[in-house]
């Protein structure tokens, strides 16, 4: 197995997104660390592994203080004897839009998505640095962070500075082999099948029965399971050349999304005065918007979503 011998800390593991990484790592022979807020959620986890003949321990705590990152790197060195594998994907949702958005609301966001990521990946590069060991820094990020999205001001936020993050990490760590990347899943979650437009993908995946090919691939939308291999394929040996990057994947489809790049670019001896681009600014900056959030293609008629009673 390609990740025997490795072992491997994923964060929000006790269901969804989470638990499918936890269990693929172990599936490939990583142990693992699951984590989560809730005892009876995370031991179900680690159960569901060791079930399949995986090994793994639970660390139950809050995701966001660097007590937490401590915690879970000990847990990993005291249960298994090292560290390789930093999955950070513990998140939580409070969406509203920006006018009724508390102070609270964005900064729970916030506190689990970016400083949690911040402190645990933090943590992990520490012993990983010290132990010289090349390992493995994967982080979530989301197509909100890349495109925004209504009524996400605190999520979007944090999963665009994860990305920023995650670009520098990897170049700090690459003197001492450390590889970071982020994975911006698409798939049937707890979110999604809230959304009318996913209704007849999520159906099919409650029921066992395969995604519609328009959402596996005109969509690029599936099943956790199909984030999963992604995750080990970064985790293990044979992608260390691989860092840095922002890597989609969902249903059938895989990407690599382009770091910023500008789309135009022009020079004005003098610089650029208001009455310049009075004169100018339209061509330019007008005449190269870019779209924001994201364009779903329009559902087929047979995969409409059905119309409330009356």
């Amino acid at each position: 197995m390609s990740l025997e011998g490795k072992v491997a800390i994923v964060t929000g593991s006790g269901r969804g997104l989470g638990l499918a990484y936890a269990q693929e790592l172990a599936r490939q022979g990583a142990s693992v660390v699951v984590n989560d807020v809730d005892a009876a959620i995370a031991a179900d986890a680690v159960a569901s592994i060791e079930a399949a003949g995986g090994t793994a321990v639970a660390v139950v705590a809050p995701v966001g203080s660097t007590a937490t990152a401590k915690q879970l790197v000990a847990a990993a060195v005291e249960s298994f004897g090292r560290l390789d594998i930093l999955v950070t994907n513990a998140g939580v949702l409070r969406d509203t839009v920006l006018w009724k958005m508390s102070d609270e609301d964005f900064d729970l966001v916030i506190n689990v998505h970016l400083r949690g990521t911040f402190t645990c990946v933090r943590e992990a590069a520490i012993y990983m640095r010290e132990n010289s060991i090349a390992g493995r820094i994967i982080c979530i990020g989301s197509p909100t962070g890349q495109r925004g999205n209504f009524g996400q001001t605190n999520y979007a936020a944090a999963k665009a500075g994860i990305v920023g993050m995650v670009r520098t990490w990897a170049l700090e760590l690459k003197k001492a082999g450390i590889t970071a990347n982020t994975v911006i899943p698409v798939a049937a979650t707890a979110m999604t099948a809230t959304v009318p437009y996913f209704a007849a993908a999520v159906e099919a995946d409650a029921k066992g029965e395969a995604m519609p090919p328009f959402f596996r691939h005109d969509l690029g939308f599936g099943t956790a399971a199909d984030v999963a291999g992604v995750i080990a394929y970064l985790a293990s040996d044979e992608a260390a050349n691989i860092t840095g990057q922002a890597i989609g994947v969902g249903g059938d489809r895989l990407q690599v999304w382009a770091h910023p790049e500008p789309v135009v670019t022009e020079y004005q001896d003098g610089g650029w005065s208001y009455e310049t681009l009075t004169d100018l600014g339209q061509g330019i900056i007008g005449g190269n918007l870019q779209s924001v959030g994201e364009k779903f293609p329009a559902l087929p008629d047979e995969l409409q979503p059905a119309a409330p009673a009356a």
